[in-house]
């Protein structure tokens, strides 16, 4: 078993570290073939939605506190 550990680690940080470089290569490949416009067009969809969700879970949480008939007075 004590070799199992001195096998295993390096191994895996090997297997996991080139996985990491090809994963980040791939996506900054990616990001530079695309249009700027295009980039920048999914990061506002994204945000807005984000902003979307994030307004109707508020919504939702403070329907939700008012039918339960918590106080949400100041």
């Amino acid at each position: 078993m004590d070799w199992f550990i001195a096998f295993f680690l390096p191994f895996k940080l090997l297997v996991l570290g080139t996985g990491m470089y090809f994963a980040i290569k791939w996506h900054y490949d990616q990001i530079h073939e695309a249009e700027k416009g295009a980039a920048l067009r999914a990061g506002g969809i994204m945000a807005g939605a984000f902003l979307l969700l994030l307004f109707a879970v508020g919504l939702l949480a403070f329907v939700v506190s008012k039918v339960l008939g918590l106080d949400l007075g100041f």
